[in-house]
C-alpha cells in the first residue's frame, strides 16, 4: 500500500537564529530531514511531500531535495499565508501562515493516500516510523483512525528555553483521550513547568509525529474557517494539529492509537543544541544505526 510521509518544513526559527531544517548533523552533511525520510523510506514509506515556504523553495530543493529525489518520489507544497477559505481576508497585522494545522491543510489536493506528518527539525528514531507504518498498513479502510507517536516529556525538554509540547492522557486501551498544546514549558530540577502549572516531567507528550488517513483533511478545512471567525484577528493565534486532533477525539468523529517505540527523540529547537545532535548521530552511526555517508553520494 502507498504511504506519504508530509514533512513541515515551512518555520522560520526565530529561536534557533535561522533555517535549522538545512543545518548539517551528520558527517557527511546530512540534515535532520534526511535522516527522517532514509528512516521513513526503510520502514515503507515511498513518497515524500515537504511543506516549505517560497522563500526557501531554491535552495530546498537544490539541497534536500536534489539528493532525497534520487530515492523516493517527492513533491512541495508551499504553505501561503493568503490560503484562507472563501469569506475570509488576511488582517494587516498578521506577518506569518497560521501554524501546523494550516500547514498539513496546504497538501489536502496532492495527499490521497495515508500519510505520516512530521517536523523537520525533530529526530524520532526508525521505531517510530515503523510503528506508524504498521498502524496505516492495518487500519487504511478505516478512515477516521488515526496514530500519534508518544515521548516521555523529560527527554523532550530543552536545556535553553521553553518549548511547545502536546501533553496527552489515554485510555486503557492506549486510546488518546485529550492532547493539550502548551507552549511555554521550561524544564526544571523537578521536571518542567509551564506558566505556573507544575509538571512532573512523566507526562505523555505529542511530538507531532501523527498517522493520518485523507479524511483529516475535510476535518482540518471546516475547523479551520471556524479558528478564523473565532480568533482570525489574533496576529499570534495558531491553528496546531493537536488542538484539531483534540476536538476531534472529544467530539468522537475520530479514534487515535497512540504508539510506543525504544525510539529516542532528539531536536534543534535552539542553535546551542546542535553540538548535541551531533554528538547523537555520531553514537548512531557508531552502533551501526546509519551509514557515515547516508545516501552513499
Amino acid at each position: 500500500m502507498r504511504k506519504s510521509l508530509i514533512v513541515l518544513a515551512a518555520g522560520i526559527g526565530r529561536r534557533y537564529g535561522g533555517l535549522k531544517q538545512m543545518e548539517a548533523v551528520g558527517p557527511s552533511g546530512e540534515f535532520i530531514i534526511d535522516y527522517s525520510v532514509y528512516d521513513a523510506v526503510r520502514a515503507g514509506f515511498d513518497r515524500v511531500v515537504f511543506v516549505i515556504r517560497h522563500d526557501i523553495e531554491a535552495p530546498f530543493r537544490e539541497t534536500v531535495g536534489a539528493r532525497i529525489e534520487r530515492r523516493a518520489a517527492v513533491d512541495y507544497v508551499c504553505q501561503e499565508l493568503s490560503d484562507v477559505p472563501a469569506g475570509f481576508d488576511v488582517p494587516p497585522q498578521r506577518k506569518k501562515p497560521w501554524g501546523t494545522a494550516h500547514a498539513l491543510l496546504a497538501c489536502a489536493a496532492r495527499v490521497k493516500e495515508p500519510f505520516a506528518v512530521i517536523n523537520a527539525d525533530d529526530f524520532y528514531g526508525r521505531e517510530s516510523y515503523a510503528a506508524l507504518a504498521g498502524f496505516l498498513d492495518r487500519t487504511a479502510s478505516e478512515e477516521n483512525r488515526y496514530a500519534m507517536v508518544g515521548f516521555a516529556l523529560r527527554n523532550t525538554l530543552s536545556e535553553h528555553g521553553h518549548v511547545a509540547r502536546g501533553i496527552c492522557t489515554t485510555d486503557s486501551g492506549g486510546r488518546l483521550e485529550t492532547v493539550v498544546e502548551l507552549t511555554r514549558i521550561e524544564k526544571t530540577a523537578e521536571g518542567a513547568r509551564c506558566e505556573g502549572q507544575v509538571l512532573t516531567g512523566d507526562e505523555l507528550v505529542s511530538m507531532n509525529l501523527w498517522g493520518f488517513k485523507p479524511s483529516i483533511f475535510t476535518h482540518l478545512g471546516t475547523r479551520f474557517a471556524r479558528f478564523l471567525a473565532e480568533t482570525g484577528n489574533d496576529p499570534d493565534a495558531e491553528f496546531f494539529i493537536p488542538s484539531v486532533v483534540n476536538e476531534l477525539v472529544h467530539a468522537g468523529e475520530a479514534e487515535v492509537a497512540v504508539l510506543s517505540t525504544g525510539s529516542r527523540w532528539f531536536g534543534v529547537t535552539y542553535r546551542q543544541e546542535k553540538l548535541q545532535v551531533e554528538e547523537a548521530v555520531r553514537r548512531l552511526i557508531a552502533a551501526g544505526e546509519y551509514p557515515a555517508d547516508l545516501w552513499g553520494s
